[in-house]
C-alpha cells in the first residue's frame, strides 16, 4: 500500500506522509484485464483516492472499470451514504427507493452488470470486482434480519468463543498442537455484563449484516448461473482485515466540525445521527451511528488476538473462500498456505493467462511482487516467500514458520506459528539470531517500500498544527476500545 500512495488511509494535504491517493505507478487488475478484453465493472467501496467530490484521475472509471456503482469514501451510512455515485455522477436521495439498504444496493447493481454484460458483450469475458461494505460500523441492518439472529448471542462471548473453537477444531480448520487466545483481559467475563440484551443486539445486528451481504452474494451467483458463466468463473471472496475493536465516541455526527459539509450524515428525513456505543442507543436503525467493539471483535478473531489496526493474527488473518469448478480445484478442500493481497493479483494473472504489461500508456510502473496461489490450490507445495506488513507503525514480516511482529512503539516479538498460530509465546529473547535476521530482512524491504516511519508523520503534525487520522491514533489506543467506553 505504501508504493501505491495509500500508505495509511485516504486523505489528502497531508504533510511529509502518504498521498492518500492512488498514484499512476499502481496499476489496477481492472486496468490490466480491460486492456486484455475483459469488461470490468465495480459494485461498491472504492476508498482509493483523496478526491471524494470531483472526479479525478484516482476514481474508479479512470482506473481501468467501465462501469461504476457506489461509494468513493471509506465508512458511512447504509440507508443513505455519502459520496454515492453511477459512473462519473453523484446520485441524489430522490433516486433511491423507499427501504433502501446499501448492501442490497451493491448487490443488485453487481448482478446488474453481468446481465449487461451478457447482453452487449456475450462473447467477452469479465472482471467484476463486489466490494461490501457489510459488516464494517456502523451497525445498521432491517429489524427482520436483526431478528433472525435474536437469540443467538445471548448465551455471551465466553461461550460462543468456547463453541467456535470447538467447531474450527471439528472441520479440521484450528491445529489441535496450538493453544487459541483466551478472552481479551480488557474484557469482563459475560456473567459480569450488566447490559446482556444491549450487547447481545450489537453483535445481533453485526450479524444481520453480514448475512445480507451473504444473500447478495448469493444474488450475484445467480445471476453468474443465468448467464451460463459460473462455472468458467474464478470466484474468489475475503476480508480485509479482522475484527474491528473500535469504540464510537457519544455525540450527534452532524455536529462533527472536523467533517466536510458533504460528509456530514443524516437520515434521509433530516433528523440527526447520535453516534456512541451505550446502552440507551439502540443500534439497527438510520439514527444511530455504533460498532461492535472489543469484546464481539474478540469473539469475531477466534482463536487469535489483538485486532484490525495491528499486525497480530487477529488484524491480518482472514480466510480466501474459492469456488472455481472448471478451475481443477478439489473440492471442500482447506488449504493452509500463508498469502497476502499480492498474491491475488499474481494469481489472476496466472489463472487468465494475462501478462502483466511491459508498457502502460508510457506509465511508471510498480513491480508486482506477488506469488501466484494456484499451485497451492492444486495441492502443490508453495515456494518459501517473505510476507511483510506495516500499518500505522504496527511490523511484521513472515518466514516459513516464523513470524516476527511489533505493536509500535514496543520491541520486536517472535512467534513460532508452527505451534503458536496465537501468537501467546514469544521466542524473541531465546532466537536472537533469527530476531537479528528477520528484522534486517524487514527493514531492507521497509526501505524499497518508501514506508514512512509513523514518528515522522506524528512530528509533522505537532509541526505544522495539520488535522487528520494520525492525531488520533498518537493516542493510547484503549482510549478507543470498546472496554474504556463512557458508561
Amino acid at each position: 500500500p505504501h508504493q501505491t500512495g495509500i500508505g495509511i488511509l485516504t486523505a489528502d494535504d497531508r504533510p511529509d506522509g502518504y498521498p492518500g491517493t492512488l498514484n499512476e505507478r499502481c496499476v489496477t487488475m481492472a486496468e490490466i484485464l480491460a486492456a486484455a478484453g475483459y469488461g470490468t465493472y465495480l459494485s461498491g467501496k472504492w476508498h482509493l483516492t483523496g478526491a471524494l467530490d470531483e472526479v479525478a484521475d484516482s476514481w474508479p472509471t479512470r482506473r481501468g472499470f467501465d462501469h461504476f456503482f457506489g461509494t468513493i469514501a471509506g465508512a458511512g451510512s447504509y440507508y443513505w451514504p455519502k459520496t454515492l455515485t453511477r459512473d462519473e455522477t453523484p446520485i441524489g436521495e430522490d433516486e433511491l427507493a423507499e427501504r433502501w439498504y446499501y448492501t442490497d444496493a451493491i448487490g443488485q447493481a453487481a448482478a446488474g452488470f453481468i446481465a449487461d454484460h451478457e447482453a452487449d458483450r456475450p462473447a467477452d469475458p469479465l472482471f467484476l470486482y463486489a466490494a461490501f461494505t457489510a459488516p464494517h460500523w456502523p451497525l445498521h441492518a432491517p429489524e427482520a434480519d436483526v431478528a433472525a439472529h435474536g437469540d443467538r448471542y445471548r448465551d455471551g462471548w465466553d461461550l460462543l468463543r468456547a463453541r467456535r473453537i470447538e467447531r474450527l477444531s471439528e472441520v479440521g480448520i484450528l491445529d489441535g498442537s496450538w493453544t487459541p487466545s483466551g478472552r481479551d483481559p480488557r474484557v469482563p467475563p459475560w456473567s459480569a455484563v450488566a447490559d446482556k440484551e444491549w450487547e447481545a443486539r450489537r453483535m445481533a445486528v453485526y450479524a444481520a449484516q453480514a448475512s445480507r451481504m451473504d444473500a447478495n452474494i448469493g444474488r450475484i451467483v445467480d445471476a453468474l448461473e443465468r448467464s451460463g458463466r459460473l462455472r468458467d468463473t474464478l470466484f474468489l471472496f475475503l476480508s480485509d482485515n479482522g475484527g474491528c475493536a473500535e469504540g464510537q465516541p457519544y455525540g450527534q455526527v452532524p455536529d462533527a466540525g472536523d467533517l466536510p459539509a458533504f460528509l456530514r450524515p443524516r437520515t434521509r428525513d433530516g433528523r440527526p445521527v447520535v453516534r456512541g456505543n451505550r446502552s440507551d442507543i439502540l443500534p439497527g436503525d438510520d439514527t444511530t451511528y455504533a460498532s461492535y467493539g472489543t469484546a464481539w471483535a474478540n469473539l469475531s478473531n477466534t482463536p487469535f488476538r489483538e485486532y484490525k489496526h495491528w499486525v497480530h493474527e487477529g488484524g491480518i488473518a482472514t480466510p480466501l473462500v474459492v469456488h472455481w469448478p472448471a478451475g481443477g480445484l478439489e473440492v471442500g478442500s482447506v488449504r493452509d498456505d500463508p498469502h497476502q493481497l499480492p498474491d491475488v493479483l499474481a494469481t489472476v494473472l496466472a489463472a487468465t493467462g494475462t501478462p502483466y504489461p511491459s508498457d502502460f500508456g508510457g506509465r511508471e510502473r510498480l513491480t508486482p511482487t506477488g506469488l501466484s496461489m494456484l499451485p497451492a490450490w492444486r495441492g502443490e507445495p508453495t515456494p518459501e516467500h517473505d510476507l511483510f506488513w506495516e500499518h500505522e507503525g504496527n511490523a511484521a514480516v513472515r518466514r516459513g514458520r516464523w513470524k516476527l511482529v511489533r505493536k509500535y512503539p514496543g520491541a520486536w516479538e517472535l512467534y513460532d506459528l508452527a505451534t503458536d498460530r496465537a501468537e501467546l509465546c514469544d521466542r524473541a529473547a531465546e532466537n536472537p539470531a533469527t530476531v537479528a535476521r528477520l528484522s534486517a530482512v524487514y527493514e531492507r524491504w521497509e526501505l524499497e517500500c518508501g514506508v514512512i516511519p509513523r514518528a515522522a508523520i506524528v512530528d509533522s503534525y505537532a509541526r505544522t498544527g495539520k488535522a487528520g487520522a494520525w492525531p488520533d491514533v498518537t493516542r493510547d489506543w484503549t482510549l478507543l476500545a470498546e472496554s474504556d467506553r463512557p458508561s
